[in-house]
């Protein structure tokens, strides 16, 4: 998976993206927007939604459930608590996802799983950009991925962690803002991330 960084210009990140699927395999792209008013950010959303999902990749929108189904996003990506998701489940009649990060602690990833969350994410930034141990999130994306059927997405700070969160066992793993940053391959960076997932499954059955 991919998680943009706060989106202005869209055709821009369009771009970024399309180089992004030449890499191979995309679950889905988490898009952050950047702050404007509500009729822009719905306006983005519908420039970004069909290149992204003619790849057959899912978008994922960081904000209202009002601004992801009118821009024909896939779903939404919530950081509040399980009232939020009650009250994204209930404006989309279950026909988007519903995804949530912003996790603090094993009761909140609790609480929101049994809200019916279609994933959880672990290890993204915080509000104030810093970003949780790595060795932090390894641990819970473990836990939950040993324990849970709820699919779990495992943040990765820079391309050195990918080959120990691949190891966690959870479903996904997301390259974040640093992917996109000026002078990045980001075609090569998604090729090789998928790499490192096929070397870590072979590794598995060969146990």
């Amino acid at each position: 998976m991919l998680v943009t960084p706060p989106v202005a210009d869209a055709d821009a990140m369009a771009f970024k993206l399309m180089q992004a699927q030449a890499g191979g395999d995309l679950a889905a792209v988490i898009l952050r927007l950047a702050e404007s008013d509500e009729r822009s950010r719905i306006e983005a959303v519908k420039r970004l939604a069909g290149p992204v999902q003619a790849a057959n990749v899912a978008l994922v929108v960081e904000a209202s459930a009002l601004v992801a189904a009118r821009g024909g996003a896939d779903g939404v990506h919530l950081t509040g608590g399980p009232e939020a998701v009650a009250e994204a489940r209930s404006s989309l009649k279950g026909e988007r996802i519903i995804g949530a990060g912003g996790l603090r602690a094993r009761h909140d990833a609790m609480d929101i799983g049994e809200a019916g969350v279609d994933y959880v994410l672990f290890g993204e930034p915080r509000p104030d950009g810093s970003l949780p141990p790595l060795a932090a999130v390894i641990e819970r994306a473990g836990w939950w991925a040993e324990i849970f059927e709820t699919p779990c997405v495992a943040y990765a700070p820079d391309f050195d962690s990918v080959p120990a969160l691949v190891e966690t066992g959870a479903e996904f793993i997301a390259l974040g803002d640093w992917a996109f940053a000026e002078g990045q391959d980001i075609r090569a960076l998604v090729e090789q991330a998928n790499a490192a997932i096929a070397a870590c499954a072979i590794r598995k059955a060969a146990r």
